[in-house]
């Protein structure tokens, strides 16, 4: 699809999914410092949980974007 082509929602998805995506791959490179043990204190525990947490979150990200993608369509039975 040529630039003039697409639309003005595509476009701004664009522009601000990119965005999104890289302030939380920067966040994870701020957050993979914390791994130096000269300078901070944490337990396996403590990793276990910022980890759950961080998947949680993504599998709800991902379940909102799957929903959307489906708004409509009908589920059918068949056997």
């Amino acid at each position: 699809m040529v630039e003039s082509e697409k639309s003005t929602r595509r476009i701004r998805f664009e522009r601000y999914a990119t965005k999104r995506v890289q302030a939380i791959l920067d966040n994870l490179d701020r957050l993979e410092n914390c791994s130096n043990k000269n300078n901070y204190e944490y337990s396996e525990s403590d990793i276990k949980k910022i980890f759950k947490t961080i998947r949680d979150k993504t599998d709800d990200v991902l379940k909102e974007f799957d929903k959307q993608l489906n708004k409509g369509k009908k589920n059918k039975f068949t056997l």
